[in-house]
Parts: C-alpha cells; structure tokens; sequence
C-alpha cells in the first residue's frame, strides 16, 4: 500500500456539495491499495503510521504520535498514488489494485487505524471527491509499504 500523510490543523473531504468527513487537528491520509496488498499490509501500514512521531512535544521536537495527541484521521482513497509516469505524459495506473480489491484494502485500513483508538473520518471509495486541508508545518510524508 501506499499512502501519502500530512499533518494538518484541519481537512476535510466533500461529495456533491456535502462535507461528508471532517477533521480539526491530526493527519490526512490518501491512500493506495495495490495488487499485492493484503490485510495484513493495510493492517501494518495503520500500525507504522499510528506510530509516527509527527507532533509536536512541550519543546517543540517532532516527538508525539497521533494517538499521544489524541488527533484524528482522515483517510481518503487515492488509486493515483500507484501512477506511473516512466513513458510520456499521461500516467498510467494498471499498478493499482483493481476496484474491487482495493475497496476492501481501503476498508481494512480504516477499519485497522479506527481499532488503534483513533478517531477516523473518511471520504468516499470512487467517488469525485474535494478535499480541504491546512497543512500544519507543512508536514507530508510518504510511505510504500513496498519500499519501506
């Protein structure tokens, strides 16, 4: 899997006119099942990220991990971080795991990072999606459990 976080001071996802996923402080997270992935890698990669020390201490040290602050996620699919740009100028993404696949590695996700204590928002799986963010720092980091 492959995910793409950023700290943020608030975010949030709309569909259609709608705000249907809405954080203040914590960590947007877009992220990307692959063909190879299982429950176990979106269990693992929700682990490594509850695990980051992102957040700032009493000094000011990148030194607090989400659960530490009591932030939140919220987690929007993104199938474009698998995109290849190797040939020509259009990506190409037939290295993202197909639709169904995915949308059961994207639950998985949530339903693991929600089982870590932490509160998740979440966008919609497939739809035309508006996210809202202020990144805080900025903060983005990204991580591929492929290529740890």
């Amino acid at each position: 899997m492959r995910a793409l976080l950023q700290r943020v001071s608030n975010a949030s996802v709309t569909v259609d006119g709608q705000i249907i996923g809405q954080i203040d402080h914590g960590l947007l997270i877009f992220v990307c099942a692959m063909p190879d992935d299982t429950h176990a890698t979106a269990q693992g990669l929700a682990q490594k990220i509850a695990k980051l020390r992102l957040f700032k201490d009493d000094a000011g040290k990148m030194n607090r991990s989400l659960p530490d602050t009591g932030g939140s996620a919220l987690i929007v699919s993104q199938f474009t971080l698998a995109a290849d740009t190797s040939r020509g100028t259009r990506p190409g993404f037939s290295r993202a795991a197909k639709p169904d696949q995915a949308k059961t590695l994207y639950e998985d996700f949530i339903t693991c990072v929600d089982a870590l204590g932490i509160h998740v928002q979440t966008g919609s799986f497939g739809a035309d999606m508006s996210v809202a963010l202020t990144n805080d720092g900025p903060v983005t980091l990204w991580l591929d459990t492929e290529n740890p």
